[in-house]
């Protein structure tokens, strides 16, 4: 048997007044999608234990079979391990964003991606910061678009931070660290506003219009974790696709292998085809891969409607349609196909309200033949709700009639 996973990232949303009461799901045009749902085991996964954050982080260990509870060591642990940042058992990691902050004394978190500032650009700034601020202590290390990371080198993380997307066109200052250690990181995003102020690469962003990258947001902090391997666990050889160290990173302590895709870039204008084809080739040699696509959760923040209509659209066609075909020529073939959480249009963040998902196999003893489409609203419909969202890769590996 090989085992696919499909994470459309903040795939799920609340009804909105400008789809006539749909949801963007619902509206969208994804044949390949509703296929699964009409012939799979469909429901709703509850991947937030409460009290927790609704983040990609905590969801997408629950995913993988982990209890966030026991194992969450914070975002930015995770993510450095997918940038091969070796922390000590008394370093702390934070995620560092670059974002774009508004003028004067109450600066309003105007854009917590810059812009989706460019990886080249972001590089440049952030190693602009490293060569002034790094000491003994603190280090910074460029990733992806706007999400990078500083080491604390026995660093406190107990602190109170928060998200930057949660706090889009607020005032950004009561949402600065607090607690122990909160002072240190508040003094190294006020220095490295003074770096970036007038560097080269926002010079050339205001003269193109563009938003600058004129400050860093840190948060997400954390210590390295200790976790267990599902490839242990099961006995299987897998992989991860994503353009997101977040998710790579929980990859690595998962024991799964990074599998590179050239032009994936966590946006709209990802390589959607790209990750489809890399993860069928992977899976001739391969168990289980899982693929991550972010731009459904971008879009969500955007609060773009059209755009996560697109990209449910874009993963529908241009991933599942092609797995799909490929799937005559790799069988037996479970997927799993469902959102982490919901990055509803309406609130532009996280929720945590359960999400849909669909089990889908090959085999035809294992198809449930529901005959309803896959959406928010038909999933809940069935009753079927896994909860804690760390028990459905048990139905994933050992199959849904037993667990159901």
């Amino acid at each position: 048997m090989k085992y696919l996973v499909l994470l459309a990232d903040g795939m799920a949303d609340y009804p909105l007044s400008e789809l006539g009461g749909k949801t963007p799901l619902e509206v969208a045009h994804v044949p390949h999608m509703d296929y699964l749902a009409q012939e799979g085991f469909l429901g709703l996964v509850d991947t937030i234990p409460s009290g927790m954050k609704p983040g990609s982080d905590v969801a997408n260990l629950s995913i993988l079979g982990y209890d966030p509870r026991t194992v969450y060591p914070g975002r930015a642990p995770l993510e450095a391990a997918s940038m091969g940042i070796r922390l000590g058992p008394t370093d702390v990691a934070f995620r560092c964003n670059l974002v774009t902050l508004g003028e004067g004394p109450e600066p309003v978190m105007v854009d917590f991606s810059a812009d989706h500032i460019e990886s080249d650009e972001a590089r440049q700034l952030i190693e602009g910061i490293d060569r002034v601020l790094r000491d003994e202590k603190r280090e910074f290390y460029a990733g992806v678009s706007y999400r990078h990371l500083m080491v604390w080198r026995g660093g406190e993380e107990g602190m109170e931070t928060t998200p930057p997307h949660d706090i889009t066109g607020q005032v950004a200052t009561p949402h600065l660290p607090k607690g122990v250690g909160a002072t240190y990181l508040i003094e190294i995003m006020e220095k490295a506003q003074a770096v970036l102020k007038d560097h080269p690469v926002n010079v050339r962003r205001r003269q193109k219009g563009k938003k600058p990258a004129n400050g860093i947001w840190l948060w997400g902090q954390g210590r390295a974790p200790l976790m267990e391997r599902i490839t242990d666990r099961y006995g299987i050889r897998g992989g991860v696709i994503s353009a997101v160290d977040l998710l790579k990173g929980i990859g690595v302590y998962a024991g799964l292998e990074i599998i590179s895709v050239p032009g994936i870039t966590g946006y709209i204008d990802t390589n959607f085809h790209g990750k489809a084809t890399y993860a069928m080739a992977a899976l001739r040699e391969m168990d289980f891969v899982f693929v991550h696509v972010e731009a459904p959760d971008e879009m969500g923040h955007e609060g773009n409607i059209e755009g996560k209509i697109m990209a449910l659209e874009r993963i529908d066609k241009d991933i599942l349609g092609y797995v799909l075909e490929e799937s005559k020529h790799i069988n037996p073939l479970r997927i799993l196909l469902l959102s982490d959480h919901p990055t509803p249009i309406k609130l532009r963040t996280h929720a945590s309200d359960p999400s849909p998902f669909v089990l889908w196999s090959s085999l035809s003893e294992e198809k449930s033949r529901t005959g309803m489409n896959f959406s928010e609203g038909n999933a809940h419909l069935t009753g079927n709700i896994v909860s804690p969202g760390h028990k459905l890769i048990e139905l994933l590996f050992k199959g849904w009639r037993r667990g159901k």
